[in-house]
């Protein structure tokens, strides 16, 4: 029987959580916006994997920098850097998993929404290279605003009739990253062996925590109960705020990317029982996407395994996330449609 809850699984990257990797395949895997304050650390992690055999790095800047840089680690990745769009179907061509992170960093007093206009065209863009060059490839966007961006991404992939509901991933795993850490330093634990599955989106009050189905079993009083749902929920925003106009949450999500990737690679190599939450086409509920505990496999999800046993405080929670959640999926869905 298979646990709702993605467990730390074994890997010879060494980086905190363990990721895995004690296989070796040779994935092609393209970075798109491998410059940016993302997609530098995510390139790192991913050249330090025995998973990947070629990393491709692509951006509008300074890619052929970072790519000589990365190259010169010891590790068997062959890396090669594309720079501009002319470039961008040769970084596409062969790849077997692209993962995004390009597009503008939220800034304080921004929501993921502010983002929606620079970065949904961005999406758009490169997921319609993505459908033309390498349609069979397991797409990871991580883009803000994720709840908008996966549609985009979906409705691009439609329009070009390449479209594979199994294959297209928005990359939540930070909210799970953040919960399994912020657990761990409520009640003492360590936080590589504490799993706390997230469903619903990627943004605010979207982002529910499934304390409940916390593995190992946690007693947490409503009253913190109620301050941890809501740090969780607005932890990137702490990042920003700290940051104070530097950036936003980069290292954490890339850690949190790369061990999405990790996960996503391993199924493809045949590894069994890998489980991730992550924002994908869903009937789960009344939103057409949502997050929830994902079985992977060799052609990306195997299995939805659904919202679980919830409490009561985190059906209300569901219940109050619906309407933003939709109105989110159905901005991303117009942008396509009232696109030239």
């Amino acid at each position: 029987m298979l646990s709702r809850v993605a467990r730390p699984v074994a890997t010879a990257a060494g980086l905190g959580r363990s990721f895995s990797g004690s296989s070796q395949c040779n994935a092609k895997v393209a970075v798109l916006g491998a410059s940016g304050g993302i997609g530098q650390p995510l390139s790192l992690l991913l050249k330090n994997s025995p998973l990947v055999g070629e990393l491709s790095l692509y951006d509008i800047a300074h890619t052929p920098g970072v790519a000589a840089d990365l190259s010169h680690i010891e590790t068997r990745a062959k890396v090669t850097g594309y720079l501009g769009a002319e470039q961008l179907p040769a970084a596409l061509k062969g790849c077997e998993m692209v993962v995004m992170p390009a597009g503008v960093p939220r800034k304080p007093g921004m929501t993921r929404d502010d983002l929606f206009t620079t970065n949904a065209s961005v999406v758009a863009d490169l997921t319609e290279a993505c459908a033309r060059h390498c349609p069979e490839a397991m797409i990871c966007v991580i883009s803000n605003p994720v709840n908008s961006t996966i549609p985009i991404t979906t409705e691009v992939f439609k329009k070009l009739g390449v479209y594979n509901p199994n294959k297209i991933f928005g990359v939540s795993t930070l909210d799970i990253v953040r919960a399994n850490t912020f657990v761990a330093e409520l009640k003492g634990l360590d936080p590589a062996r504490v799993s706390v599955p997230v469903i619903g989106g990627h943004a605010g009050k979207t982002i529910i925590p499934l304390i409940s189905q916390c593995n190992p079993k946690v007693e947490i009083p409503q009253d913190k109960l109620q301050a941890l749902t809501e740090r969780i929920q607005e932890a990137g925003t702490e990042v920003v705020k700290a940051k104070a106009g530097a950036g936003s949450a980069t290292l954490s999500m890339a850690y949190a990317g790369a061990r999405f990737a990790f996960s996503l690679l391993d199924a493809m190599n045949g590894k069994e029982g890998v489980v991730e939450c992550a924002f994908v086409r869903s009937e789960e509920t009344e939103s057409p996407y949502f997050s929830t505990p994902l079985l992977l496999g060799k052609n990306g999800i195997e299995k939805n395994l659904g919202l679980g046993k919830l409490s009561a405080f985190e059906e209300k929670l569901v219940a109050e996330a619906m309407s933003e959640l939709k109105a989110s999926i159905k901005k991303g869905e117009d942008f396509v449609k009232n696109r030239k």
